[in-house]
């Protein structure tokens, strides 16, 4: 047996649908990447565009100078279902679990181990779960995992494009897979018609500004208002662009579980302790709690329910948080235009963010 097939095998032991072995050349997809960043698409996440970012980018070895092989590995999980009840929000498929930001290193750090107890000799290595500037969709491309769709995720014909990728650069010679040249999603169009904010781009890239994911995870601020209603009932990420790829719906697995929490309870009851308690596991953490509650107040407003007021006023006249309290009455207004709470609140308030959604919630209806 092959170090190579040795290895692939211990990964699939250790619960990796796919493995692939790669180069640490450049990535031809640099270039790509660059234009995406001076067009701004990046939005507000700004730490994608410092030269440090950039650098390590264009060449994996500056990660690990002695690297001469990267590992692509890929781990399936449960694509969601679409079903939510008035007063509770979706949340996107992979964050239903164990955040992989820590489940993952451990299951990359166990194959390593692995790996020098099986050779019997130093090995030095760097693993990457979203932790270090790479381009890994390439890389996984490369390393023959599937090819990149036009939803911009990395698609493989078995299993779709639920998929977490990770990645561990080794100072090993090992012999790389051929890369995956086939590109199976031809004429559909059906991801592009599912994005409810058009965020998609021509070179299956994204504008980040425009994304559901972007909007209710790494946007720290304020939701633009014309996007607030593309939102609907998504309070944690989106997963639309996917559901409706025919790739996906060939995979023969359960659905991940149909966690959907009550958001009237949590506008008036939950505090940073408490958020943290219940999300601290999870990839949810990354929202804090008041993105989580602002994401809240939205989809109660598109929601339109009369009996998600009284949280919303709650929210609007005690939460210490300016941004849950500016969206809140935002909200309000969708389901009770010129709400008499609106005018009351500008007698006191005097965050700049809460007192315009005041206004303009007093302007409405």
């Amino acid at each position: 047996m092959t170090i190579e097939t040795w290895i692939k095998a211990e990964a699939e032991s250790l619960g990796f649908a796919l493995c692939g072995i790669t180069t640490p050349e450049p990535p031809n997809s640099l270039p790509t990447y660059l234009e995406w960043l001076a067009a701004g698409r990046h939005a507000n996440m700004a730490y994608l565009a410092t030269p440090q970012a950039i650098a390590l980018r264009a060449d994996p070895r500056q990660l690990l100078p002695n690297c001469q092989s990267i590992l692509v590995l890929a781990m399936p999980y449960p694509p969601a279902t679409a079903n939510c009840p008035t007063g509770h929000g979706q949340i996107a498929a992979y964050a239903r679990a164990e955040d992989y930001h820590s489940h993952l290193p451990k299951l990359l750090n166990q194959l390593l181990d692995h790996l020098r107890e099986h050779l019997g000799q130093a090995v030095s290595a760097r693993v990457c779960t979203d932790s270090a500037p790479l381009l890994e969709r390439e890389l996984a491309q490369r390393a023959g995992l599937g090819w990149i769709g036009r939803n911009t995720c990395l698609i493989h014909p078995q299993y779709g494009s639920y998929l977490l990728l990770a990645e561990i650069l080794l100072d090993l010679p090992l012999q790389p897979d051929s890369p995956f040249k086939a590109e199976y999603c031809g004429t559909c169009q059906r991801c592009l018609q599912a994005c409810p904010t058009a965020c998609i781009l021509p070179n299956r890239t994204l504008d980040a500004s425009r994304c559901l994911s972007y909007l209710t995870i790494e946007n720290k601020g304020p939701i633009p208002t014309d996007l607030r209603s593309a939102i609907a009932d998504h309070v944690f990420g989106c997963d639309l662009c996917q559901q409706a790829c025919p790739w996906n719906r060939r995979i023969a697995t359960a659905a991940s579980p149909n966690i959907s929490p009550d958001l009237r309870q949590d506008l008036q009851t939950l505090t940073t302790q408490t958020f943290k308690q219940r999300w601290g596991h999870s990839a949810l953490e990354r929202s804090r709690r008041r993105g989580y509650l602002r994401n809240a107040a939205i989809v109660l407003g598109n929601q339109q329910d009369p009996n998600a007021l009284p949280a919303l006023l709650h929210a609007l006249q005690h939460d210490p948080e300016p941004l849950v309290r500016a969206h809140a009455a935002w909200a309000i207004a969708q389901i009770s235009p010129a709400h008499p709470a609106l005018t009351q609140a500008l007698q006191t308030e005097s965050d700049p963010l809460v007192r315009a959604e005041l206004i303009q919630g007093n302007q409405t209806g």
